[in-house]
Order: C-alpha cells, then structure tokens, then sequence
C-alpha cells in the first residue's frame, strides 16, 4: 500500500480509496469521498449480496403486508439509534435530517413538537402486562416500578467526571439502589415479589438497550458517556429502513459494487489475510482466499466483531488495534429474535407494547436454569407492529447468551416454545399457535459476529477513539493508510445508526482534509 503527498495524488490519476463493508459507515464515506473531485477512484466492497450491513429489511415476510409492516431485522430496537426505528428524531440526527430530506417521514415525524420531546433514552410502559402465572399484571404497579427503574439508569449516568465509580459495573449499581428501596417496601411478600419480578424485566429490557448478556458486563463509570437526542421516536410511514439507505446513498460518482477486475500493476496491494470482503458474490458464490485490491486507503467499516480477535478469525490483526480491542470488548449479542404472523389478535387494537413478567424471578438473584427450557425468560415481551387484513404481527426481543442459544434452536422449536410462553402467559391453553416466524442471527452471521457495541467493564471511552484513530499510528513515514469507521468508532453515539454514518463521514472529511488542506468541511454535509 502507498501514500503519498496530496498534491501528488490529486495531479495526477488521484488515489485509489478502497472502502471496506457497504453498511451505513461505509456507504457513508463512499458518498462524501465521490463529491470531491480528488477522489475518482474509489471501490467499495461488501462480503454479502445485498448492502446495508446491520440495517435489514425483510421482504419474503410481507405475504400481502403493507410495506410499513415489513419486518425489520436491524440488531438496534431502543436507546439511541437503530434501523428499526429513527431514535432521537430530532435536527442533531442525521438520520433524522437524512429521512427528511428524502420525504420519507409524514407530518407527525417532522413537527417540531415531535422532535422537541426528549425521552431519556428511556424505552415507553407497556400496554399490557402479562404475568407466568397467567394473570395480567397490574399497570399501576409496572408504572411505579418503571419510574423507579428509570431513575435508577438516570442516576447510573451521573458518575461519569466522578472521581471514581462506586461500583466497576451498572449492573452492580442496579442491585445495590434495588436493595435500598426493598428494604423500605411495607407491602406484603407476595407483592414485593411482583415488584422484584417487573424489575427484572425492565433490566432485561436494558439488556436489549446496551446489547448485553448482564449489565454486570457494562461499565458504570463511562456509562453517561453516551448521548440521547430528543425526539419521539418514529419510523418510516409507508417504508422500510432500507429506504433511506438506498436513496440517500445513490450516488453521482460510480461506486464499485461489481466483480473485481485484474488488479493494475500500481500502488502496491492490499492483501486480505482471509475471505475477503467480495463485491456482492452471487449466493452460491463464496468469498475466495487470495484477491488483491490495490489502493493507496483503505477506510474499514466492518462491524468491531469482525474487525478484533472477538471473532476467533480477525479481519485485521495490527497490534495496535488487538491491544484495544481485548481491552474494550465491546462485541454484544442482540437479536429481533422473532416476527411472528397470527391469523388472531389477543390484543386490544391501541396495544403497542406487550410486557412478559416471569413471577419467579429477580434483578437480586442469578439463577441459572437449563438453557433448553428457560431461554425464553430473557425474551422482553413484544412489541404489536401494524396488522393488515387477517395477519398480526409481533416482534420481539431477546438479549445474551439465551440469544446465542435461539440461534441454534430450528423454526419449529422455537414457534413451539413461543406457543406454550403465549399460551401460559394468557392463561388460555387453547390459543392457536402463529403460523411463523422470522429471526435475526446476528451472532453467528460470519460478517458481523454479534449486534452492536457497549462499553465493557474495564474499558472508557478513550478506547473508542483509539479504535477509531487510523494507522499508522506513525504518520512521518506514511499518513492515513488503513481508517477506521462504524458505530463501535463513535464515542457518544457508539451502537447506533447515526453513530455509524457519522462515522464514515468523519474519516471520509479525514481523507479529503489530507489531500485537499483548504477544503471547507462545516461538519456533516447531506
């Protein structure tokens, strides 16, 4: 790989830029790179047969489905960002402003009241709760222990410039303030028990928020690190997530998505150590060991459990990068695990959030049954997606190591397993079974190797950005070979899709900053 002087490279045939991973990163610094004269030469590659990256839609789901009931199977559901919903719909997103531009969201979306609203981060009360025993849970009391959860997680961000965390893990904290107020509940034991339960289920539901097995597994200290946006969240009326990825990307300049040609005889190769990223291989066509693709940068945008060790087979190996890596373990595990179709509705028609509270468990206690029977306790609940004509649709969410262990179970076991939680929850044993489901498997997918990142315990934000600073790190010998870009590059947006496509713009402007000093880069451009 060569780098040279700027003015070199922009007299002459310009530098070859090749972007690694079509995602929302990559796709994002494609398309700032193409409207720099400087950069003509630019080749994106994607390992899959379809771009995008985390941010999926599934269309064989729709079977006469309006497009806004299209099941998303994008990792991201809640806190800051994701492809299911816009989060924090507000001028600071750039997702936000993206979907605006493109007339991709309705009235409601765009109104200032709307994007004025600030959340939290905080996830909405169900609309109905459901207890193991098949008994609804009363929604007074999810609401009294949702604002006591939720201002424990607000109080869990206020330790950030502290001096020194009074615990290593918000996991910890949460047990420790839950402890307190247990200690000052006067109701009886069957009660607090319920109480115990409900909260439970909101630390699981935060276990999908931060993409984590345990929020022991979080850092307390760097937690408040991460930004919310205001704003209700929303989504597309009338379409998918992918929308906005396929419009706003289309680009003037060509971006190569093709087979890749014989490589010219200069600059010198970059050669992939193993599978390499393939420019959309037909399904039956798999990744070969051996291509090269010259070019003088590089800028990686692969998901952080493909690009470290995490992953058992690293798509780049610089010590540099293993050294942060191990340290900031910020890899998780979050699957959509399931859209299920039903020719019913067990649902009242403004349902839109189902809370499944299992009766026999506790945020105080770590009981660990076999995986077989109990990986569904980890399952949060549902939320009610729109229904058209006779299909009704769930979607719902699971966290962890039982999200592994989903991935390994067939369709059958897991619709069989749903069947009997439904059926047990509603009290009704003859409740007929949905007719099927649809699944991410975000952990063993071999080009993503997990959901989004957290910040480990034993780790800071300072890690972030030494993942995110490019290589070499020095920079009198050769400047900006290998740039380093995705959501687990954004330190106060990291796990989100805004965090993502900041980041390829961020080292798209690194690039043309390099090679053309007077650009006048005002921060993100659409």
């Amino acid at each position: 790989m060569e780098s040279g002087g700027g003015g070199e490279e922009a007299a002459g045939r310009g530098p070859r830029v090749l972007v690694v991973g079509g995602g929302i990163a990559g796709l994002g610094a494609a398309q700032r790179l193409c409207r720099h004269p400087a950069f003509r030469h630019l080749r994106v590659l994607e390992a899959t047969a379809r771009a995008g990256g985390r941010i999926r839609s599934e269309r064989s789901f729709g079977n006469g489905l309006p497009r806004n009931s299209l099941p998303e199977l994008s990792p991201r559901w809640c806190g800051g960002g994701g492809a299911h919903w816009i989060h924090g719909p507000s001028q600071g997103n750039p997702v936000f402003q993206l979907a605006a531009k493109y007339g991709l969201l309705g009235d409601k979306e765009l109104s200032e009241e709307n994007q004025r609203i600030d959340t939290g981060g905080h996830v909405a009360l169900p609309s109905v709760s459901y207890g193991s025993s098949g008994e609804s849970v009363s929604l007074e009391l999810v609401v009294e222990m949702g604002h006591l959860y939720y201002s424990l997680i607000d109080q869990s961000r206020e330790f950030l410039h502290a001096a020194e965390a009074p615990v290593p893990s918000v996991g910890e904290y949460l047990r420790k303030e839950i402890s307190q107020h247990l200690a000052g509940w006067t109701e009886d034991e069957e009660t607090k028990k319920l109480k115990l339960a409900i909260l439970k289920n909101f630390l699981n539901i935060e276990c999908c928020v931060s993409g984590t097995h345990s929020m022991d597994l979080v850092a307390l200290a760097p937690f408040g690190e991460y930004t919310v946006l205001p704003g209700l969240d929303c989504t597309f009326p009338g379409y998918v997530y992918a929308t906005p990825t396929q419009s706003a990307f289309h680009s003037p300049q060509p971006t190569s998505m093709h087979p890749p040609r014989p490589p010219p005889p200069t600059p010198g190769p970059l050669h992939a150590p193993q599978p390499p990223p393939c420019t959309h291989p037909a399904p039956s066509t798999p990744p070969k060991v051996g291509h090269f693709f010259p070019a003088h940068h590089v800028v990686l945008t692969v998901p952080l459990g493909k690009v470290t060790i995490q992953s058992g087979s690293p798509l780049f190996s610089a010590p540099e990068k293993r050294e942060v890596s191990s340290t900031l373990k910020v890899r998780a595990d979050l699957n959509k695990l399931v859209v299920i179709k039903f020719l019913w509705s067990l649902w009242e028609p403004d349902c839109e959030h189902i809370q499944v509270v299992w009766e026999d468990t506790s945020p105080l206690e770590d009981t660990a049954p076999p995986m077989q029977d109990a990986w569904v306790k980890k399952l949060i609940g549902f939320l009610v997606l729109p229904s058209f004509e006779s299909a009704h649709v769930l979607c719902g969410f699971i966290a962890g190591l039982e999200s592994e262990f989903m991935e390994t179970l067939s369709d059958e076991e897991v619709l069989l397993s749903l069947t009997r939680m439904l059926r047990r929850v509603t009290g009704n044993p003859q409740l007929p079974a949905p007719k099927s489901v649809l699944r991410s498997r975000w952990h063993s997918a071999p080009y993503s190797r997990g959901s989004y990142s957290y910040v480990a315990v034993g780790s800071t934000g300072d890690d972030i950005d030494l993942l995110a600073q490019p290589l070499p790190a020095d920079r009198e010998k050769a400047q900006l070979q290998v740039l380093f870009a995705g959501e687990a590059t954004h330190r106060t947006f990291y796990s989100t899709t805004h965090g993502a496509l900041l980041s390829g713009w961020r080292e798209a402007d690194r690039l043309i900053a390099l090679l053309d000093p007077q650009a006048q880069l005002h921060g993100p451009r659409l």
